[in-house]
Order: C-alpha cells, then structure tokens, then sequence
C-alpha cells in the first residue's frame, strides 16, 4: 500500500498576486474574513501556516461597509496611550467618521494570526476610503 506523501514548498520567493475587493455594501466581519484569508495564502494549493506566501489585497470603498444590529453606536473601540487614565475610547460611528480605513484594518488584523508573520502580511493590505486606488497598474483583470 503506498503512503500519501505531503510535500512542503520551499523558497523564499512566492508568487504574489494581487486582488481587488470591493467592499460596498460588505457586512464588515464577513469581508474581515475574506481578506485575511487572501493575506494569508489559504486559497493557494500550497498553503503553509508557517510560510508567508499570501498576496496582496487593494480593498475599495471602506467608507460604505456595513453592520448588522446595534454596532455602530455600541461597539467600543479602546486604546491606552500608556500614560495613567489615558483610556481613549471611540464608538464605529466615530471611528468610521474619523477614518474608515481603520475599521476594515482592525478586524483583519483580529483574524491574522498573532504571530511573526502578522505585520508583513497587514502591510500587503491596502485599504482606499472610496473606488480610486494607486494601484491600476499592479491589478491584473480577472478571466
């Protein structure tokens, strides 16, 4: 009886390509999901959660995502400045307001896994609050 046998691509050169994702109209944890997966490689052949071989991702529209129920008022968003009672908290309603770019990085970054790789991967992310994006040329159009 043979063994299935599974084999581990080496290299420090994986081929990238690039995606584009529009998220008009996207449920934002849904579309979350989507991106880390594409950063991360999962839907390549030769996937390794060890080996950073994920593409690029030009993400559209930041500014139009969507939530479902009470979120956008009860979602609370913390960051501590380090200094004592510097505990600064912004609602998504404010945060999309401020900068909707923010959102979109912060869920995909919750879904990355939190280790070495994670910061190379969310630096192949780029996010656009609206449809134009510095990247036509990059993108190729898909069959």
């Amino acid at each position: 009886m043979l063994k299935a046998k599974t084999s581990i691509t080496k290299g420090n050169d994986p081929v990238r390509n690039w995606h584009l994702v529009d998220l008009e109209g996207q449920t934002l944890g849904r579309i979350c999901v989507k991106l880390a997966n594409l950063l991360m490689g999962k839907n390549k052949v030769d996937y390794s959660p060890n080996r950073d071989a994920g593409d690029y991702v030009v993400a559209t529209n930041a500014a139009k995502i969507v939530v479902t129920g009470k979120k956008m008022t009860q979602k609370v968003y913390y960051h501590h400045t380090g200094y004592a009672g510097h505990l600064n908290e912004l609602t998504l309603a404010q945060l999309m307001a401020k900068d909707p770019r923010e959102v979109i990085k912060h869920g995909v970054m919750g879904m990355l896994p939190k280790n070495k790789l994670r910061d190379r991967r969310i630096a192949r992310l780029k996010i656009s609050v609206d449809a134009t994006h510095s990247y036509n040329d990059k993108i190729k159009p898909q069959n």
